[in-house]
């Protein structure tokens, strides 16, 4: 099958550290081109995965509205340069992109990994079309934006063989938060439970350049690194979340808002490393009770529920994972998809 990839400039892909969707589309790339799939990528500067790589726009999430305008313009000429080249278009850039081709015999996925603006989803569905499926990442995510047209669950998803299984940790061992450290991730939340129990907190992400996320970084967060027991190790490549996952008693996962899924999650669980979650947005999706994780309310909650992170079966966190998650898993949801 002959497959295009999009995904909008802005980061990458693969991306070298920040850039969940943009890791998501290079999964799925090399995915279907270990199947023996044909895979056109179509994304931003510097991008490249095992078959073919298309290029536009310039990588810079801050960009002008002018400048994604351009970018609609170029993928429009490639798309309708190329309409008879592909069986399959899987998009996971902006709705925009697929309006040259909405009535082609090529059959469309159209991928959400965020909440879903009902009005684009209403007026692309008054346009004629084919072909087209709509999916987003958690049936959460799905509810934002199931307001016409024909809606699927297919979860994110991770290669599941970058990540190993550690099965044995001290009694010492560190807890995690990975994520960006705006408020609504909470980490504000997890330093105040590592405290609150005398673990160590192992912090990682990126420091963020919005002026209310970064204030609160600079007044909330950053006086609380003492490097001792709260520990700031910066963003993480896909390496270093392996290596410091791997060590952590458990992922803290004090959410603020409906995330729409958490690939942070399962990146925990792929190294045996259970999850303890605030019940928001995908979370009950995600964490199976008592098996990979968690799921809390509040602050006291989750402080309560580590002392029982030791009765969950580290390999059995991973297995449980890998079977809903992987990206052999996941991949062939969305080639199911193609043959219905």
């Amino acid at each position: 099958m002959r497959i295009l990839l999009i995904m909008d400039p802005g980061i990458p892909v693969p991306p070298e550290a920040y850039g969940g969707h943009e890791r998501l589309v290079y999964a799925f790339a090399e995915e279907y081109h270990r199947l023996g799939h044909e895979v056109t990528l179509l994304a931003g500067p510097n991008s490249y995965c095992s078959g073919k790589t298309v290029t536009f726009g310039i990588n810079d999430l801050g960009r002008s509205k002018w400048q994604r305008t351009l970018e609609a313009g170029f993928a429009w000429k490639y798309l309708l340069d190329n309409k008879n080249n592909f069986d399959l278009i899987h998009n996971f850039g902006r709705l925009i992109y697929l309006v040259p081709v909405l009535n082609t015999a090529a059959k469309k996925i159209m991928t959400y990994g965020r909440k879903v603006t009902e009005s684009g989803i209403k007026l692309i569905n008054k346009l004629p079309n084919r072909n087209l499926i709509f999916t987003a990442c958690s049936n959460y995510c799905v509810g934002t934006g199931n307001v016409a047209g024909k809606w699927k669950t297919v979860y994110n998803t991770i290669d599941f063989s970058r990540y190993q299984l550690n099965e044995s940790l001290s009694n010492d061992a560190p807890l995690m938060f990975l994520g960006r450290l705006d408020k609504i991730k909470g980490a504000h939340t997890a330093i105040k439970v590592a405290r609150a129990t005398n673990h160590n907190l192992i912090l990682a992400g990126n420091i963020p350049d919005t002026p209310d996320n970064y204030q609160y970084f600079k007044t909330e967060i950053e006086p609380l690194i003492d490097n001792r027991q709260i520990k700031y190790v910066g963003a993480l490549n896909d390496a270093e979340k392996n290596k410091y996952l791997q060590q952590a008693k458990a992922l803290l996962f004090p959410i603020e808002w409906d995330e729409p899924f958490g690939m942070v999650m399962i990146e925990a669980m792929a190294c045996g490393t259970p999850v303890i979650a605030f019940k928001r947005g995908s979370v009950p999706e995600v964490v199976q009770e008592g098996i990979n994780g968690f799921i809390v309310n509040n602050q006291a909650e989750m402080t309560e529920k580590l002392a029982a992170v030791n009765t969950i079966d580290r390999k059995a966190c991973r297995q449980t994972a890998a079977d809903r998650f992987d990206i052999k898993v996941i991949a062939q949801n969305y080639l199911t998809l193609f043959n219905e």
